[in-house]
C-alpha cells in the first residue's frame, strides 16, 4: 500500500485495453486476453458516505423535455438527433489533422451567437495558435472563451464561474485529476478526468464535448468504458487527402444511432454538404465496368454512393481480394457464392472493391451491388448508367429483402434512375402498396442466377 498524507491508499491494477480490475498484478489480462496490459492505480476513494439519496419521480416534468440547442450546422444537429441536449457529454473522435478542433470552433462561434458565451478548454495548443486557427475560419469575433487549462479541478471550478452555454475539452487525454496519483493519458487519469467531467455536465446542465485520440485501429484511445460513459459517441472519418469528411454517430442516448454528417474541408474550415448523394456520384465514370450505384441507408437518410470493382487475371499463384470501404470477409463471401453458383472461375483473379468517396458502408444491403459490380467487370460489360442495385445476398445464392427500401427508391427517383434491381419479395409487397414511381422501373431479383439475365439483357437495358 502507497502513503499519501498520512493515510494509506488502496492500490490496484487497471487493464488499460479494457478497465479489468486486479488486486495483484498479471502478466495478461483475464478479461480481453491482451499481455503486459496492466498498470498500477490507485483505488477510488468512498466519498459517498451515508449521505441520503435524492429521489424524484419518473413522471414529474415528463410532459417536455429539455430544450435542444442548435448548433448552428444542420449535419452536425442531424448527427446528434436534432440538436445538443443540455446537460450532455458527447465523445468527438478521429484521426489527427481530420478537423475536430475546427468542428469545436465553427460550431461554438454559432452557440455562442444563439445561447451566449460558451468555454473552449485546450491542453494541446496554445491560445495564440487558437486565435490563429478562429481568424481563418471567420469566427474570432465570437463570444467563445478559451483557457489551457488541464486540471479538471480548476476546469470545473472555471465553468461554474462562468456559466457557459457549452463547454469543450480538447483533449481528455491532456487532462488530469488531482485526486489521482498519475500522469495525464494514462488509463486512470482519462476515466476520472471524464467522471469529474460528466458530474461537472449533469450536475449543472451543463452540455460537454470532449476530443478523443485515436489508436492506430481507430478505436479511441484510453479505456474501452470511456465510450460507456458518455451519452453519444461521433467518429470523424476521412483521409486527409480527400476533401470529404463523414462526422458518423456510433452511439446516441437520445437519437437515432448510424447517423452520418457529410463535409468538405476547406480553406475557410469545414462545410457542410446538403446533398451527399449528388457529390458521391459527381465524378462516376461513363460507361465503365464494375461501377453501379446503390442506395445505401444511413440512420434515417438514404444515400447513393458508387460501387467499383476491378477483376484481373493474377500474376501467379491464388488472387487477392481487398476492400475499402466495405467489410474484406463479405467480399470474400459473395465472390465464393459466385463461383458456386455461377460457375465462374475467380481463383486466379485480383479482386478489388472500392466504395466511392471514402464512405463505409457496412448494412447488407450492399450485397447485390457488390455481385453486379464483380459481374460487370470480370465479363467487361457497363452497366447501364440510369440502373440501382439494392439487396442481400445469402449462400445459397438467394436474394433476401432489406428494409426502408420505399426511402431508397423515392431516393433513387428523385436523381433521376430509371431502372431499380431489388428482391424478389420486396418488390411484391412495393406492388401491393401500389406506390408512384414516376419513370422507374422495378425489376425482381429473385437469386444471382438472374442477375446477369436482368442487368445485361439487351430488351432490359435500354
Amino acid at each position: 500500500m502507497a502513503t499519501q498524507a498520512g493515510k494509506q491508499v488502496k492500490t490496484i491494477f487497471l487493464c488499460k485495453q479494457c478497465d479489468y480490475e486486479s488486486r495483484k498484478w498479471l502478466g495478461r489480462c483475464p478479461e480481453c486476453g491482451t499481455w503486459d496490459s496492466l498498470v498500477q492505480s490507485a483505488a477510488p476513494a468512498n466519498t459517498c458516505g451515508a449521505q441520503a439519496a435524492e429521489v424524484q419521480l419518473l413522471a414529474a416534468g415528463a410532459s417536455k423535455g429539455p430544450a435542444r440547442i442548435q448548433t448552428g450546422i444542420a449535419e452536425l444537429d442531424r448527427v446528434l438527433g436534432g440538436g445538443i441536449v443540455p446537460g450532455s457529454l458527447v465523445l468527438v473522435g478521429g484521426d489527427p489533422g481530420i478537423g475536430k478542433s475546427t468542428l469545436l470552433l465553427q460550431f461554438m462561434a454559432a452557440v455562442a451567437a444563439n445561447s451566449g458565451q460558451v468555454l473552449y478548454v485546450t491542453g494541446e495548443e496554445s491560445l495564440g495558435q487558437i486565435r490563429m486557427r478562429a481568424q481563418r475560419l471567420k469566427v474570432a469575433e465570437a463570444d467563445i472563451a478559451i483557457s489551457t487549462e488541464t486540471c479538471v479541478e480548476a476546469i470545473s471550478a472555471l465553468a461554474l464561474k462562468l456559466q457557459p452555454a457549452l463547454l469543450a475539452v480538447d483533449s481528455i487525454q491532456t487532462m488530469f485529476s488531482q485526486e489521482v496519483a498519475s500522469t495525464p493519458g494514462s488509463i486512470t487519469q482519462v476515466r476520472e478526468s471524464a467522471a469529474h467531467l460528466l458530474v461537472l455536465a449533469k450536475n449543472n446542465n451543463l452540455p460537454v464535448f470532449l476530443v478523443g485520440h485515436v489508436t492506430k485501429d481507430g478505436s479511441i484511445a484510453g479505456p474501452r468504458v470511456l465510450e460507456h460513459m458518455v451519452d453519444t459517441v461521433l467518429y470523424f472519418e476521412g483521409d486527409r487527402g480527400q476533401v470529404f469528411r463523414i462526422l458518423r454517430t456510433v452511439k446516441n442516448r437520445f437519437g437515432s444511432t448510424n447517423e452520418i454528417g457529410v463535409f468538405t474541408m476547406r480553406e475557410q474550415g469545414l462545410v457542410e454538404v446538403e446533398n451527399p448523394s449528388a457529390l458521391f456520384l459527381a465524378e462516376r465514370p461513363a460507361n465503365a465496368p464494375g461501377s453501379v450505384v446503390m442506395p445505401s441507408m444511413e440512420g434515417t437518410r438514404p444515400i447513393m454512393v458508387e460501387v467499383q470493382a476491378l477483376v484481373s487475371r493474377s500474376n501467379g499463384g491464388s488472387g487477392r481480394r481487398t476492400a475499402i470501404g466495405a467489410d474484406s470477409q463479405r467480399l470474400a463471401l459473395l465472390t465464393a457464392v459466385l463461383e458456386k453458383k455461377l460457375g465462374l472461375s475467380l481463383i486466379d483473379h485480383d479482386i478489388f472493391l472500392n466504395i466511392a468517396g471514402g464512405v463505409r458502408i457496412d448494412e447488407p444491403a450492399l450485397d447485390l451491388g457488390v455481385a453486379a459490380a464483380l459481374l460487370s467487370s470480370y465479363l467487361e460489360r457497363p452497366i447501364d448508367a440510369h440502373t440501382v442495385v439494392c439487396g442481400e445476398i445469402g449462400l445459397a445464392g438467394e436474394v433476401r429483402a432489406v428494409g426502408h427500401m420505399e426511402l431508397r427508391l423515392r431516393e433513387s427517383i428523385r436523381l433521376g434512375f430509371t431502372r431499380f434491381l431489388l428482391p424478389a419479395s420486396t418488390w411484391r409487397q412495393l406492388q401491393t402498396k401500389n406506390i408512384d414511381t414516376g419513370d422507374m422501373s422495378l425489376y425482381p431479383v429473385a437469386s444471382v442466377n438472374d442477375l446477369a439475365e436482368i442487368v445485361f439483357s439487351p430488351e432490359r437495358n435500354g
